[in-house]
């Protein structure tokens, strides 16, 4: 039986774009600190292409952590939190969840950036540019914390800084 955090394909395939500009908007902040380093920005084509339907899923999933391994290259957690939003885009061919992991982790960074307000600008920019199938699609995952059968479970994602971006964004759902 699939995760209630898995989604359908069509609707992995609608937040998969939702998720890579989420990850685009923060990609500068890598690229700041390595300008040579293609592996996030490979991620957020890869889901972009993945969303047009230009990719399959199983040809996908073996390449969903290889933006997070471009992460060990930078030095500032901002930098980092961008990497690893690129490569929560790409896992949402693996599961539709991880569309707001990306979108944590743009929103993590965005607020290392600026602490003042890069992390509510970003989840206000998130919400705003959120098409009404792409909203209705992210209604249908469990609240955080409450189905550990995916990365909405327990983990990384429900703590800290990413679960109270996760929790913002499902309260604006």
């Amino acid at each position: 039986m699939a995760s209630p955090q898995s989604l359908t394909e069509s609707d992995r395939r609608l937040v998969a774009a939702w998720a890579a500009d989420c990850a685009e908007r923060v990609l500068p902040l890598f690229e700041a600190e390595a300008p040579d380093e293609d592996r996030p920005r490979d991620a957020i084509a890869r889901a972009r292409a993945y969303a047009r339907g230009e990719l399959d899923t199983a040809g996908e999933i073996r390449r969903r952590l290889v933006a997070n391994r471009a992460a060990q290259v930078v030095n500032s957690p901002a930098a980092k939190a961008a990497a690893w939003s690129a490569g929560q885009a790409s896992g949402v061919v693996h599961m539709g969840a991880h569309a707001l992991g990306a979108a944590a982790y743009a929103a993590k960074a965005a607020g290392l950036a600026d602490p003042d307000a890069g992390g509510a600008a970003e989840i206000a920019w998130q919400l705003e540019h959120m098409s009404e199938p792409v909203r209705a699609a992210l209604r249908q995952l469990p609240l955080l914390g409450t189905d550990s059968s995916g990365p909405l479970g327990a983990g990384l994602l429900a703590s800290g800084v990413l679960g109270e971006n996760i929790r913002l964004i499902q309260a604006g759902l």
